[in-house]
């Protein structure tokens, strides 16, 4: 059985008449296992198969080897399919709609079938994800995980389809999402790898997708817990201003909490494998006179409604300054961590609608905290989009000419954090 640890960094003195408590809890997992060896996993592989996937030609050859990679490393016993997206969702293997059972047979007969897989069509990528919601559901299943590759922007299907589609999946399934090339959206893929609690990332040169598929499969396969929620119960009176992961990636999970009691909420943190992950947690508690303490929250990670791990949140009213104004450094950290990701998504936003003076503050002050947090490849992501002057200021000045692909690959990767360094 997977062994779950959970440990709370926070300053938990508060000055009079505050009100807000904040803490990061870390959390452990060991001995998650294999996904898949019980029969408990389900996988598909959906390949973007438009017509643009042709041109060049050398896009969609990778694909047919990186899908044929990622089946080759899914575990015997999952249930699988490879899906091709188009103009809608057709069914590459098996020949029917529905799932097969990962064997040696199968697994042959689905690679000669990825070897078929030929472009035409649009990129309707809402019916993908809902072909891929109704795949799933057909099997008892309690993992369940998706890849999804494509080349371009949505097309070819109704506003609003990929939203309403992600509605119907959204707890049903994670989704890790590629782009290969530099023609697609990324806050479309965004989009599906928030809701589905998955990644997002580019694949700039198609000879580099065979090693991103393999690597996102293993991953998926050592996920061997289903499910994994943080229960947040606080007292009556206070409340959950949000939770959000902050490492390995920036993920706001407030908005997935669901109310299970009363004083209770739990937010679904998706499959494990042996990992680290922290979470800032904010609870604003009712005011208390100097001198009293409360117990903020009490958190707690729940397998099949079964607690795992536990830790508590405080809240003591002081007034020593000393005690009342540090500010823990595992916070600190990640709140620099989490801004550094929104201020680099604005800048590149403001870039993009063509307002470099509010792009260059903006980046600049990314670069500043970039620096100071040591995160030295989002510095070097960075340095590929400004020249930094002066790193001390936060002083850049916009490149005049940046590869679209370095961009995206600096907007999609701006949510990597770097961990806290702590004493042993």
């Amino acid at each position: 059985m997977a062994e779950f640890k959970a440990e709370v960094f926070q300053n938990e003195y508060l000055a009079d008449g505050a009100t807000d408590a904040h803490a990061v809890v870390s959390v452990t997992c060991d001995g998650a296992g294999t996904a898949g060896a019980s029969g408990e996993a389900a996988e598909i592989i959906i390949v973007d198969t438009s017509g643009s996937m042709d041109m060049p030609p050398t896009k969609i050859a990778a694909a047919r080897r990186a899908a044929r990679v990622a089946v080759g490393e899914i575990v015997d016993g999952t249930w699988f399919a490879v899906v091709s997206g188009h103009s809608v969702a057709q069914m590459v293997y098996p020949a029917h709609a529905g799932m097969a059972r990962m064997t040696g047979v199968t697994r042959g007969e689905a690679l000669i079938a990825v070897e078929r897989l030929r472009s035409g069509g649009a990129t309707a990528i809402g019916s993908w994800i809902q072909a891929a919601t109704e795949l799933f559901s057909q099997v008892p299943a309690a993992q369940r995980h998706a890849i999804l590759l494509t080349d371009g922007k949505i097309e070819g299907e109704p506003a609003g389809a990929l939203t309403q589609a992600l509605v119907a999946a959204r707890g049903k399934f994670q989704c890790d999402c590629r782009g290969i090339g530099n023609d697609w959206v990324v806050d479309e893929l965004r989009e599906i790898s928030s809701a589905l609690m998955g990644t997002v990332d580019i694949v700039a040169k198609p000879e580099d997708l065979e090693a991103d598929f393999e690597a996102m499969m293993q991953a998926a396969m050592s996920r061997g817990v289903a499910d994994v929620r943080l229960r947040i119960w606080t007292p009556q009176g206070s409340e959950v201003l949000f939770v959000r992961q902050v490492a390995p990636t920036v993920e706001d999970l407030t908005k997935s909490g669901v109310q299970t009691a009363p004083l209770v909420r739990e937010f679904p943190t998706g499959a494990w494998s042996d990992e680290s992950r922290d979470y800032h947690v904010a609870v604003r508690v009712p005011v208390a006179s100097i001198g009293n303490e409360r117990l903020a929250a009490r958190v707690e990670l729940v397998v099949n409604d079964e607690v795992r791990a536990k830790s508590l949140v405080k809240a003591v009213w002081s007034a020593d300054t000393d005690l009342t104004t540090r500010i823990d450094p595992a916070v600190a950290h990640y709140t620099g961590q989490e801004k550094l990701a929104d201020t680099i998504q604005k800048g590149l936003a403001a870039k993009a609608a063509g307002d470099d003076r509010t792009a260059t503050v903006l980046l600049g002050e990314a670069a500043k905290l970039a620096h100071d947090s040591g995160n030295e490849n989002t510095t070097r992501l960075l340095k590929k989009v400004v020249d930094v002057v002066d790193v001390e200021t936060g002083t850049v000045r916009l490149k005049r000419e940046v590869e679209k692909s370095d961009e995206m690959a600096l907007d999609t990767r701006s949510t990597k954090t770097t961990r806290i360094r702590r004493e042993p």
